[in-house]
């Protein structure tokens, strides 16, 4: 995939599935803005990149204020001159029954993995739509269409984000270039936090997980990367409008 000279901001760059992103990118020549809230993560991932020799630029962002948005996009062209692909992929992550939820919980888990994504895309595309090519890369997930157990309003996020992937390449036609990415079970921060208050240690728990995919193991967040750069490369041009799964293959489990 060639992403050589590509100014790319990837949102939540800093941890997981983001940091890998933000690091394969670099490595594939690209120019990359970290975005994200973690602050000291940002800026010693700016110093390691830029000492390996790779452009890279970290802006403290919250996907959820507006403002913080657009002053990272802002930050983007003054640093690059232009940006050529975003990858939403800031979110966050609650569990609970839909019983257990109270108001705070809905407006942390949508404002930054719902709203997050329309701010980003609001100040974002009219800056794609300038180079002719841009792409809008959103991470979803599988729990977009599996119905995890005390997951509903995680799920209820990540699904709404699939129905965006579509409705934004609809409106952009010919401009933009809008794709999701869809991970099952990543070896990530947000995985390891999902595992606390079970009777379980974290390692034996992705002991039996693993287990039960199809391909063995947990995925790796360098296996979304990969398939991000691939995504977001002009080798991709004709994916548009739909969302890449990346599972191990366990949307195609039976239900026992």
């Amino acid at each position: 995939m060639n992403l050589k000279d590509k100014v790319i901001i990837v949102t939540g760059g800093t941890s997981g599935i983001g940091e890998a992103c933000s690091r394969h990118f670099a490595e594939l020549g690209a120019k990359i803005v970290l975005a994200s809230v973690q602050e000291i993560e940002g800026k010693a991932l700016e110093k390691e990149l830029l000492a390996a020799g790779h452009d890279a630029k970290f802006v403290r962002t919250d996907v959820s204020n507006e403002e913080s948005v657009r002053q990272m996009v802002s930050a983007a062209v003054a640093a690059f001159g232009r940006v050529d692909a975003v990858h939403c992929n800031a979110g966050v992550w609650a569990r609970g029954l839909v019983t257990d939820f109270n108001e705070a919980d809905w407006t942390k888990v949508m404002n930054v993995n719902v709203k997050g994504v329309f701010l980003t895309a609001k100040h974002a595309i009219p800056e794609l739509e300038k180079t002719g090519k841009g792409v809008l890369l959103i991470t979803t997930s599988v729990a977009a269409h599996i119905g995890f157990p005390a997951h509903s309003l995680y799920c209820a996020s990540k699904g709404a984000l699939d129905a965006v992937v579509r409705c934004l390449a609809t409106d952009h036609a010919g401009k933009v270039r809008v794709v999701g990415i869809s991970p099952g079970t990543i070896d990530t921060p947000m995985l390891a936090a999902s595992c606390t208050g079970w009777d379980k240690p974290v390692a034996e728990l992705y002991a039996e997980v693993e287990k039960k995919i199809p391909v063995r193991r947990l995925g790796q967040p360098m296996d979304i990367a990969h398939a991000a750069a691939f995504l977001l490369s002009d080798e991709a041009g004709y994916v548009n409008g739909t969302s890449l799964v990346l599972d191990g293959g366990t949307m195609g489990l039976p239900p026992w």
